[in-house]
Parts: C-alpha cells; structure tokens; sequence
C-alpha cells in the first residue's frame, strides 16, 4: 500500500473556489490526501491544487458535475483509483440562482437547484458510505454536510428555494447519521451564515453580505476559513464523540 493510500483521503466537492477551495487547503495541511472536485472552473480548482502542493500536501482535481449521477460514481472511482478508499467527505458544492420571489420562480429553476444541491449530496453521501461501512471493508469515516443558515430563516424574498434546498440537507444529516452510526460513520453539518464568497454575485447581489451586516449580531461577515475550521473539526477525532450534530458559523444569526 502507498504512502498515500494510508493517509486520510478527502473528498470536497465544490473545491475549487469559497469554503470549499479554503477547507481543501486547510485539510492538506493537516495530512489529508485531497481530491478537489469542480463542475466548470477547472483553472480555479488547478489553483488550489497548486497551493496544496507548494504547500507539501497532496492533491488532485476532479471534475465531476454533482447532479449527475454517473458523473458522482466517476467522481468516487478516480478517487479511488488514484489516491484510494476515501476515509471523509465534505459536501460542499452547492448552487444560487438570481435572487427571485416565489411567484416569480419556475419548475426548471427549482429542480435544478433541487439536482445540485439535494441529489447531489445525496449521492456523494451514498457513495461514501458505500466505501466507509463495514461489510464492504471499510473502517468508518466522516462526512460534513455544508448546508447554509438559510435552512433556519427561509430567506424570503430572494432565496427560499436555495433555503428549502439546505433544509433538506439538515434532514440529510440527522437521518443518515443515525443510520450509519454503528458502521462508525459520523456525518455532521455546518451551517454558514454571512460569508464572504463569490456565491453572493451569483445571485445577483455582489456587496450583500455588506448590506446585510447590521443585522448580524458579530456585526461582520465570515470569511471561508471560519466555515472550514468548524469542517476540520467536525471531520478530525477531537469531534469522534459527535454525529448528528450542527454547527452554525453564522455570527449569532
């Protein structure tokens, strides 16, 4: 076995840019060998990978679009090819679309959100687990739900399909957790709030986390590292005693 392959092997979906590109980094630095999946930005996700390396760490980019099932199982098969049986999952990618009341949203518009965001992380979950648990040989493991803040206050008026989205992964969470619980895999969730990403311009609204600052009782933005500390933690043996669990990194929102 390669030197690689006993390593902790993580897989962040979404990697290339936000929270995942800052927890890819952050779990490289603490010994993870690290795929770094991507949907279209194959040069952002390079990047990352280029930091990792002239890090000292080990990484790879995949490509793989998460709505699309078979796209998953290659994801998982490249990891397991190249880098081995992934011992954690951090499942990150995740889409907005144009800010946009109810009314005005349309059956495309919400099944598509529905695909990345729901049936994505579902299928990574399935296809983790079916490496971690025991009687297909594996030796337990972790996965991270990234679910959003928004699961909590519903964002009217702009979001509620992306809040519904994260709600359903909080539902994820709890239910696969108790379900895996005794092959020794714990599955847990973040919660971001407020963080300054690139995600904000994709729905339109560049400067939201400025305009919406007041209302945060930390009164500032998250940045990315403050997420990926709490993902480090839940997926690292200081959380072993943790599954089913949400952490909210949202300033007190």
């Amino acid at each position: 076995m390669s030197g690689v392959s006993k390593q902790q092997i993580a897989i962040v979906t979404g990697g290339g840019r936000g929270i995942g590109a800052a927890t890819a980094k952050l779990l490289a630095r603490n010994g993870y060998a690290v795929c770094v999946n991507f949907r279209a930005n194959g040069d952002a996700a390079n990047r990352v990978v280029e930091s990792v390396v002239s890090d000292g760490g080990h990484a790879i980019p995949v490509q793989a679009d998460i709505s699309i099932e078979s796209d998953v199982v290659r994801l998982f098969e490249s990891v397991d090819k190249t880098l081995g049986k992934i011992t954690a999952l951090v499942n990150n990618a995740g889409i907005v679309l144009p800010q946009s009341r109810l009314v005005d949203m349309s059956a495309d518009r919400v099944n598509r959100m529905l695909a990345t965001n729901v049936t994505g992380a579902f299928m990574c979950c399935r296809e983790a687990v079916k490496r971690m648990q025991s009687n297909q040989g594996g030796n337990g493991g972790a996965i991270v739900n990234v679910s959003s803040a928004a699961a909590r206050i519903g964002s009217p008026g702009e979001y509620i399909d992306y809040a519904a989205s994260k709600g359903a992964i909080d539902t994820l969470t709890r239910g696969l957790a108790l379900e895996v619980a005794a092959d020794r895999i714990r599955v847990n969730c973040v919660r971001p709030g407020f963080i300054r990403t690139d995600m904000h311009a994709d729905g339109g609204e560049p400067d939201r986390v400025d305009r919406l600052v007041e209302s945060i009782p930390l009164k500032r933005g998250g940045e990315v590292d403050d997420v990926a500390n709490a993902i480090h933690w839940l997926l690292s043996d200081d959380a072993s005693y943790c599954t089913g669990a949400f952490i909210d990194v949202a300033g007190g929102r």
